[in-house]
């Protein structure tokens, strides 16, 4: 019998202690019988102990101790001698369910006046709207002409996105590049393709959580190397450690983000990114570089300096060279065969959200192989979505230098805000991207988020971003929509922190 992290559970059960009527033991044990009618929880998992799940969740144990009463009573669960407290199911299939980002989406549909900091989304730039209203029915022209379906993407797309690759240096053929529903699907594809159940994928800690969950959901055993903490430098994962874990074991793949990280907004700087192409080269590893937030590279002097107390701390690194605010990043994976690399990319993050544009640059082989898995869930993106994001990919300089404009004034002014109002709180300032990824020394964030969440601030803890439930220390602070819900949020942080120090 298979037992479910506390962490997982927290996580699945976002929003439980606001909704729904009767005390709050009574909301906890109609939360977990929800999760297990739906299947989120396998039937016959074994749940944490009421004590380490009343701490995550930020509640007396008489709460959980009463819940997990209820529920025996009313048959969902069993007790088990030695084992502790089984849930029964309910006959849906079981299987790993995705956590955390899904549920953040639905509760804040949901929760009307809560401080949300669940999601770095971006807003959209004015260029989507103005690409769509420059559209004409001349623009389908020959497409009209047949079944609308092109699992590779359109071919001026797929043309687009080479040249911009080319752009940068990087020699790239439209043969190489398939167009997905973001990267997202992207990161799906990859898994469902290249991964088997039981193989080992190597990853960073902390890394994005939606690549964790595809890869999960696929049954992949993840192993972390370095990261953003202790057993790793100020550039996060270790390719020394890459090279001492495969005189053990040959993994089946990397997955890496080197430029703009998510969630820490670290970029490795040239020595570093050096090493790693050297490791990746000298192991002929199979390589999944994710550059989905690579176009929200800030660009400044400062991406590297630490922030604590007012700018005090170690220092991130060696020197960099910021880039221009027209230049393409340029993947690490570029200097790697073509055959053993896949390039993640995606306009989503730069341009909108709802632009469910993204890409796979890889060898012609292996886009194929993705493309045959894909078209048994999507025969084809959007074409006039497509169409749009031709016309967006004229139009990158002029956004990264607004988007880079916006976002480091907003960061700029998130720190201050910190430093003003919570300045024991620890951070490294980011090199990109919409968040800060933020220390709070002595809490368990796991329980305060569970705590901010009852009191109206809704907020990602660290561990979510953790392949091995770590940095349940950190959380993520989104700067990107303006630092008016950061300072809303902040007392109801700050109480929450000190009510969950160890």
């Amino acid at each position: 019998m298979a037992r479910i992290a506390s962490t997982r559970l927290s996580r699945l059960l976002t929003g439980w202690s606001s909704e729904g009527p009767g005390p709050l033991p009574r909301r906890l044990a109609d939360a977990l019988r929800e999760l297990a009618e739906r299947g989120d929880v396998a039937g016959g998992s074994i749940l944490p102990s009421q004590r380490e799940l009343a701490l995550v969740l930020g509640v007396s144990r008489s709460t959980v101790t009463a819940a997990y009463g209820l529920l025996e009573s009313e048959g969902w669960l069993e007790s088990v001698r030695g084992s502790g407290s089984r849930l029964r199911g309910s006959g849906a299939l079981d299987g790993y369910v995705t956590e955390g980002r899904l549920v953040s989406f639905d509760a804040r549909s949901r929760t009307a006046g809560t401080a949300d900091l669940s999601s770095g989304a971006l807003p959209g730039l004015g260029a989507v709207g103005e690409a769509v209203d420059a559209l004409s029915g001349g623009d389908l022209g020959a497409l009209l002409g047949n079944d609308g379906y092109h699992p590779y993407g359109i071919p001026a797309l797929r043309e687009g996105i080479a040249a911009y690759y080319r752009a940068a240096g990087v020699p790239t053929e439209a043969g190489q590049i398939l167009v997905t529903s973001g990267s997202q699907q992207a990161v799906w594809l990859v898994a469902q393709a290249l991964v088997e159940p039981g193989d080992t994928v190597v990853v960073e800690n902390p890394t994005y959580r939606g690549a964790l969950e595809a890869l999960r959901a696929r049954g992949a055993r993840l192993v972390p190397v370095g990261g953003d903490g202790p057993g790793g430098g100020a550039n996060g994962a270790d390719p020394a450690a890459l090279r001492r874990l495969c005189a053990h074991g040959r993994p089946r793949l990397v997955y890496l983000q080197p430029t703009v990280h998510n969630p820490t907004g670290r970029s490795l700087d040239g020595a570093a990114r050096r090493e790693w192409q050297r490791v990746l080269t000298d192991l002929e590893l199979f390589t999944v570089e994710d550059t989905a937030c690579a176009e929200l590279a800030l660009g400044d002097e400062g991406d590297e300096r630490n922030e604590r107390d007012g700018g005090h701390g170690r220092n991130g690194g060696g020197p960099r060279t910021s880039p221009r605010d027209d230049a393409a990043p340029v993947p690490l994976v570029a200097e790697l065969p073509m055959g053993s690399t896949v390039t993640v990319g995606t306009l989503s993050k730069l341009f909108w959200g709802g632009l469910r544009v993204g890409w796979v640059r890889s060898s012609p082989q292996v886009v194929s192989r993705l493309a045959k898995i894909k078209t048994s869930v999507d025969l084809s993106c959007s074409v006039v979505d497509q169409l749009v994001a031709v016309r967006l990919l004229d139009r990158l300089p002029e956004a990264r230098a607004r988007r880079r404009a916006e976002l480091r004034g907003q960061r700029d002014a998130a720190e201050a805000l910190l430093r003003a109002t919570a300045p024991h709180w620890e951070w490294t300032r980011p090199a990109g991207g919409p968040a800060l990824w933020v220390r709070v020394p002595g809490s368990d964030t796991e329980a305060l988020a569970q705590l901010a969440r009852r009191h109206g601030v809704s907020v990602v803890p660290g561990s979510a971003f953790s392949p091995v439930d770590g940095f349940r220390d950190r959380l993520r602070l989104p700067y990107a929509h303006g630092t008016d819900a950061l300072a809303a949020a902040i007392p109801t942080l700050l109480e929450c922190a000190a009510r969950t120090v160890g």
